[in-house]
């Protein structure tokens, strides 16, 4: 697709070529004191046909690169897919690493609360055996 479009450029240049010697010669014929009407009319032909060639494929480039610089759709090319795919990976990437995170944050939370439960049972059986100790205190005779 880029050789046809590098191909179809380069017939262009050669219009131009074509078309700048047409032009050369419709003046050449127009200095010279009798001029030949019917090779005026053929140059002018061929100029004009040469000059609607090179607006015509040149407008064709003009169109497809707009879309190309405007991300929309087009034969030939895969970058805007590829650019969508590969920033999809990086926010797919950043998803994973910012989970990761979060996951490591809460088994810290998970953690803390657990040692908190355990703190509290601990503190709650000494409360019950403190208890225990004091009746059995009292119930001893002195």
């Amino acid at each position: 697709m880029a050789n046809e479009r590098l191909r179809a450029l380069e017939e262009v240049e050669k219009e131009i070529a074509t078309t700048l010697q047409c032009a050369g010669n419709i003046i050449l014929e127009l200095s010279k004191d009798k001029h030949n009407a019917s090779h005026l009319d053929r140059q002018l032909v061929q100029f004009q046909s040469s000059v609607n060639r090179v607006e015509s494929e040149l407008s064709g480039q003009i169109r497809y690169l707009t879309q190309v610089a405007t991300g929309q759709p087009h034969e030939g090319s895969t970058y805007s897919a590829r650019k969508d795919c590969q920033m999809a990976l990086n926010r797919a990437e950043y998803a994973k690493v910012k989970l990761g995170e979060l996951g490591r944050t809460c088994e810290v939370m998970l953690e803390q609360q657990q040692q908190q439960q355990q703190q509290q049972q601990q503190q709650q059986q000494q409360q019950q055996q403190q208890q225990q100790q004091q009746q059995q205190q009292q119930q001893q005779p002195t």
